[in-house]
């Protein structure tokens, strides 16, 4: 199981939280989804064998908004 942690631009209010974590959370291999409001990251536990961190990217940026950073733990 991995950790990734995404700093994100084009947060403007609560809905769009919700909106990214449902849309983070659909992807096969994701555990949970966690978006900070004020602080504008997405925290997420995933196992790297059914996803990657810039596949989950990618996700959040077609919902519009900027993936500025990714940092992946193990």
């Amino acid at each position: 199981m991995k950790q990734a942690i995404m700093k994100l631009d084009g947060l403007t209010c609560p809905s769009c939280m919700q909106k990214i974590e449902h849309a983070v959370y659909g992807v096969n291999g994701v555990q949970d989804v966690k978006v900070l409001f004020n602080a504008a990251k997405l925290k997420t536990h995933f196992d790297s064998a059914a996803t990657s961190a810039d596949d989950l990217a990618n996700v959040v940026q077609e919902l519009g908004y900027t993936v500025k950073s990714i940092k992946v733990k193990d």
